[in-house]
């Protein structure tokens, strides 16, 4: 049979001692853990290594002897060495040493209890420990009893190493009597200023959870179930967005420990993504409040929005007359021209009434960007909104006549073929019309095919028009999207630490003799970016529509109303 030992490549300069790891016996391999150093007791390092078997649960023994070429070889240590077997007794005993200035590794097994002893072929498997600790490529801790245990998976090595992270604890600055080599022998990883930030965020995060049950509470109060405040909750990006990071507020201050790598992922995403958000916001707002920025932008909107209003004063001038050269018709043109310049009226002195207070609102709803710069982007869509309202109004008008126009040119000509539409059974069914309803439908067809192109002329208007706010609208909550959705966090670890979201492993051979052991290399496959963004994506919500070409070609065809946000049954889980 073929032996696989997988050794750590941080024990290569380690002193000579023993090997202890796990034995897997279904896969005939051996996981070496860490080195025990000379001098040292077997009875203590026996006592060592059941309380390591209590704590973790696996089942860690004393694999074999450990010879570093840098000492003298002496036949005294070698014979000890070789009696350590009779010691542990443990079947096969790996001896591994490094022979002078080779770059080869001698690698050999004894079987002194075995009646017929067998040569077998070793491969010996290098792996960074501290990747594989890492890497989270083994089962969740807390379901490691429940697993089932599969010979031909890798799995198992990975959850050797993660379980054992109590023997990682013991690095060479202890004073207890016994000496290991492992990936954190040169001290624990830790920092001072993580450890405090640690102690602190109990308190912080206590605090936190407070507030925002107070915040929940309120917002699912019936006050804001009745009819206007839910309709405008329902309807502005602002709210929507708020109630967003209130959610992803609730997930980070949860006291519950996260379950899986997962869900681990998925808090560090959204505090990285909340702490840009605010960061960004913050900075946006010391940017509007230096130099009177926001004073300038207040004497700049109201002349915007008077030249906005100028140039669809012009465009309707335009329509009422012959626009491009084409004949309408004149009764309905002058009704439905001088109907919007009525409706452009009443929003100029709409503008104007408000702009004394223009300044003042636009100082208060700068400090919004204090909650981040979604909040600011969702405000910034909602003043848009607001202040195309009447560009909205006109293409509600529109869309609706030449609905109606559509729907009564389809049945009249249903009408013409002996045809109806049965509401019941949702189908055409065949229908006999006596002659004076055939008389009137022929005269109602006539009126309503002739007044279609002056109808569909202002609808076609008035569509472009708002589907250039809402193409506005969309890059905005585009760029919204992005960063709630987007996981920070998850590619500054794929950039910075690859390993520590591992897609699998690849072995790569280092050197291979005859008559010597089968050096690999075991190393860690990363994620992909896309994978990443794939795997680890937020899940959020949009306020601008996703419909496909032919469904919004659809819609714009049959006169129906696009809607630049999303209802609150379509948010994504």
């Amino acid at each position: 049979m073929v032996l696989k030992v997988f050794f750590p490549s941080c024990c290569s300069s380690a002193d000579s001692g023993i090997l202890i790891g796990r034995w897997i016996s279904e896969q005939n391999s051996a996981v070496i853990l860490a080195v025990v150093h000379f001098p040292f007791i077997p009875v203590q390092v026996k006592q060592y290594l059941g309380e390591v078997q209590r704590v973790t649960k696996v089942s860690v023994s004393v694999l074999g002897s450990w010879s570093n070429s840098k000492q003298e070889k002496e036949e005294s240590l070698s014979e000890f060495l070789e009696d350590l077997g009779t010691i542990f007794c443990h079947e096969p005993w790996i001896q591994i040493s490094k022979e002078g200035d080779s770059k080869f590794w001698s690698c050999s097994t004894l079987q002194k209890h075995s009646k017929n002893p067998q040569e077998e072929e070793i491969i010996l498997v290098y792996y960074d420990q501290r990747k594989v600790m890492l890497s989270h490529l083994h089962p969740p801790l807390d379901t490691a009893g429940q697993r089932t245990e599969d010979a031909s998976k890798l799995s198992a090595i990975f959850d050797t190493v993660a379980r054992s992270q109590v023997l990682f604890m013991t690095d060479r600055y202890d004073e207890g009597p016994i000496k290991l080599t492992h990936w954190q022998s040169d001290g624990v990883e830790a920092s001072i200023i993580v450890e405090l930030l640690k102690q602190a965020s109990v308190p912080a995060c206590m605090l936190l959870t407070l507030l925002l049950s107070l915040v929940s509470g309120i917002c699912r109060s019936r006050v804001l179930k009745f009819w206007p405040l839910s309709f405008l909750w329902s309807k502005l990006s602002t709210c929507e967005q708020l109630g967003h990071r209130l959610q992803h507020l609730q997930v980070i201050s949860s006291s519950k420990k996260a379950q899986n790598q997962n869900q681990l992922m998925r808090k560090a995403n959204i505090f990285v993504s909340l702490l840009i958000d605010v960061a960004l916001g913050i900075l946006l707002m010391s940017w509007l409040y230096r130099k009177n920025r926001i004073g300038h932008l207040a004497d700049t909107l109201i002349p915007v929005a008077d030249h906005v209003a100028e140039e669809l004063q012009d465009l309707l001038q335009w329509l009422m007359g012959a626009p491009a050269g084409l004949k309408m018709n004149r009764a309905l043109d002058q009704v439905l021209g001088r109907f919007f310049l009525y409706h452009i009226h009443l929003w100029i002195s709409y503008i104007h009434l408000l702009s004394p207070f223009i300044e003042m609102i636009l100082w208060y709803v700068g400090l919004s960007a204090c909650l981040g710069l979604t909040v600011a982007l969702c405000i910034l869509s909602d003043i848009i909104a607001l202040l195309t309202f009447h560009i909205y109004c006109f293409y509600v008008y529109g869309a609706r006549l030449y609905c109606l126009k559509i729907y009564g040119l389809s049945s009249l000509w249903r009408l013409f073929r002996g045809k109806k539409w049965n509401v019941l059974r949702q189908r055409v069914d065949s229908c006999s019309y006596d002659l004076d309803q055939l008389f009137i439908g022929t005269l109602l067809f006539t009126i309503l095919l002739f007044l279609l192109p002056t109808t569909a002329l202002y609808y076609l208007v008035f569509t472009l028009l708002r589907l250039l706010v809402v193409i506005v609208q969309g890059l905005i909550h585009l760029l919204v999207d992005l960063i709630d959705s987007l996981p920070l966090y998850s590619l500054i670890l794929r950039l910075c630490r690859s390993y520590r979201l591992a897609a699998g492993v690849k072995f790569r051979v280092l050197e291979q003799q005859d008559g010597k052991p089968l050096r690999l290399l075991m190393q860690i496959n990363p994620l992909s970016y896309g994978g990443v963004v794939q795997t680890y994506r937020l899940p959020t919500y949009s306020c601008y529509p996703r419909d496909s070409w032919a469904s919004l070609c659809k819609k714009l065809f049959l006169g129906e109303l696009i809607y630049p946000w999303k209802h609150k049954g379509d948010k994504q889980n």
